[in-house]
């Protein structure tokens, strides 16, 4: 077979030392931190918010319009970055999501709100999709585990410190500050970003997919707004509804055009030949599944929390902690073991069968059970998902083009959270459906005069004043409710599992995603001057059996196959 080596670039190679790629490190750390953060963080503030702004009808959006721009602005970073270089769409996220910061804090209504949230979502969709393709570009695949370990882990940190951190804000200096909090660490990133990161810049002759980029965001937009149809409408999912339907056709219509269009696209924004890669398609529907997955067991339990123990937000905050310990201390614990060992198979595999255990365990949920019994659940739950979600995306780094790392980093994020909106969605509608029965069923059957509110006005306080044994009963309705939709989730997550193990098993790269492309090289003897080690040692043709000339970019699956 024969390989294509990478072309001699016209601008000096960048020298990558240990101590550049630590410095970068940070800087990308704190932007994923920031921008995974905001998922979460608005929630607990919201009613704080919409009483003050007045806009009970818009704040569905508030968090919807972050989503949305997030999911749409991935694959455009992603491609933008492998055609024109990392640095300077990385500084336009920093900025959009450090400038919209600010304005969110000091909107006056809700639609200003809502259109900054917009604009900071298109800053936070760049943070994530660059963080992991640069750390591509300037750390090989065999060490990258030790690296992405911590990216990984942020994603379960900024999930449970979200709510806890926006409780606290909320209640203290005020809600305003769950959004200038991002000012002094945006700043901070945007220096350390402009002065040590020092990625090439340059120009490509390929054409933009304007038409891709269109018909992506309309159909990217019909998912997110389908899925959140019940929490911006107050009909909720009445399917008799002409524009619910309405927007059903027009999505449809949109993911068909397409799909069309990047079968046609002289550069297409996201490939469909990527789906020819085995590695490729298994990561991604792994990605997918564990975003219906993981995103719909987080988003019920802490209500489940609030209405059992009394538990204010921020309380209930901390009863989540554990999923966070075990997800970190997974995510770091693997991308360690990968890096010394080069096998990367085992850790999805292992760790979904751990996340089928916890949703099975959790199924047994009940409104008297122990905290630590609590606790215990979903720290395995956590240290599931831990030992997957970084992982995953490694396995698709490894196995592309290193010029497409970036299409390939930000489609396989992009369906992760399809997945999320998708499984959020239907979770929700399973629990509340069963919940709204329960509680119709506990509210009949009471006393007259027993309690003071009916099943559509209950909160954590009003529950915990109910007279016994009303109060019991409305605990065990959101139990009933809660533990048996887990069950929806095991098989898919199941699905997962058995797609982990066709997973192939591709040698760990040793030359970084830069060099390969003859971007940079690692200076040996400016290393041993800093006392450092290189990042990286071998010249660009080092990569020479990254791609080969009959398949063109993203064929790289092929060579190096050591087991599966």
């Amino acid at each position: 077979m024969s390989h294509a080596a990478p072309t001699a670039p016209d601008k000096p190679l960048v020298v990558l030392t240990q101590r550049t790629v630590w410095l970068i490190f940070g800087a990308l750390m704190a932007s994923m931190f920031l921008s995974s953060l905001d998922q979460t963080i608005v929630g607990t503030a919201m009613p704080t918010i919409v009483g003050e702004l007045n806009g009970v009808e818009h704040q569905g959006w508030v968090i919807t319009a972050y989503i949305l721009a997030v999911a749409i602005g991935m694959p455009l970073y992603g491609k933008f970055g492998d055609l024109y270089g990392r640095r300077w769409p990385f500084l336009v996220a920093i900025g959009l999501f450090t400038l919209a910061s600010a304005g969110a804090g000091f909107a006056q209504n809700m639609p200003e709100l809502v259109i900054w949230r917009a604009v900071q979502g298109l800053g936070g969709g760049g943070l994530m999709i660059l963080s992991q393709s640069i750390i591509a570009d300037i750390v090989p695949a065999s060490e990258r585990g030790k690296y992405m370990g911590p990216l990984g882990a942020l994603f379960g940190i900024s999930a449970v410190l979200g709510p806890l951190l926006g409780g606290w804000l909320t209640e203290g200096p005020g809600w305003r500050w769950t959004f200038w909090l991002n000012i002094p660490v945006g700043i901070a990133a945007f220096a350390i970003a402009w002065f040590a990161l020092k990625l090439p810049s340059h120009r490509s002759s390929r054409p933009v997919d304007w038409a891709g980029i269109v018909s992506m965001a309309v159909a990217t937009t019909g998912i997110v707004l389908v899925t959140s149809w019940e929490s911006l409408s107050s009909g909720g999912y009445d399917w008799s509804n002409w524009r619910l339907s309405g927007l059903v056709v027009l999505t449809l219509a949109a993911v068909a055009t397409f799909i069309v269009v990047e079968t046609r696209a002289k550069e297409p924004l996201i490939p469909l030949r990527l789906f020819k890669n085995r590695t490729f398609t298994i990561t991604t529907l792994i990605g997918l599944v564990l975003g219906m997955g993981m995103f719909s067991a987080m988003a019920m339990i802490p209500t489940f929390l609030q209405m059992s123990t009394g538990a204010g937000v921020t309380e209930s905050g901390w009863l989540m902690l554990p999923m966070m310990a075990g997800m970190m201390l997974t995510s770091i614990v693997s991308g360690i073991a990968i890096s010394k060992t080069g096998k990367y198979k085992a850790y999805p595999v292992a760790g979904l069968i751990v996340v089928i255990l916890a949703m099975v365990w959790l199924t047994t949920l009940s409104g008297d059970m122990s905290m630590w019994t609590f606790g215990a659940m979903i720290f395995t739950l956590g240290a599931g998902m831990g030992l997957v979600m970084q992982t995953v995306v490694l396995a698709v780094q490894n196995a592309v083009d290193p010029r497409e790392l970036g299409t390939a980093t930000s489609s396989n994020n992009f369906f992760r959270e399809i997945g999320a909106a998708v499984g959020t969605a239907l979770f929700t509608t399973i629990f509340t459906t069963r919940l709204t029965d329960n509680l119709t069923e506990v509210f009949a059957g009471a006393p007259a005069g027993s309690g003071g509110a009916g099943e559509a006005s209950l909160t954590p306080g009003i529950v915990q004043s109910l007279p016994e044994p009303l109060k019991t009963g409305v605990i065990d309705a959101y139990a009933d409710a809660l533990a048996p939709s887990f069950w929806y989730l095991v098989p898919l997550v199941g699905v997962g599992l058995v797609l982990a193990l066709f997973l192939p098993v591709i040698k760990l790269s040793d030359v970084a995603g830069m060099v390969a492309r003859g971007e940079a090289v690692a200076d040996p003897a400016k290393a041993g001057a800093l006392d450092e080690v290189p990042v990286a040692v071998g010249a660009p043709e080092a990569a020479a059996d990254v791609a080969s000339d009959d398949d063109g970019p993203g064929s790289r699956e092929r060579a190096d196959i050591v087991g599966s």
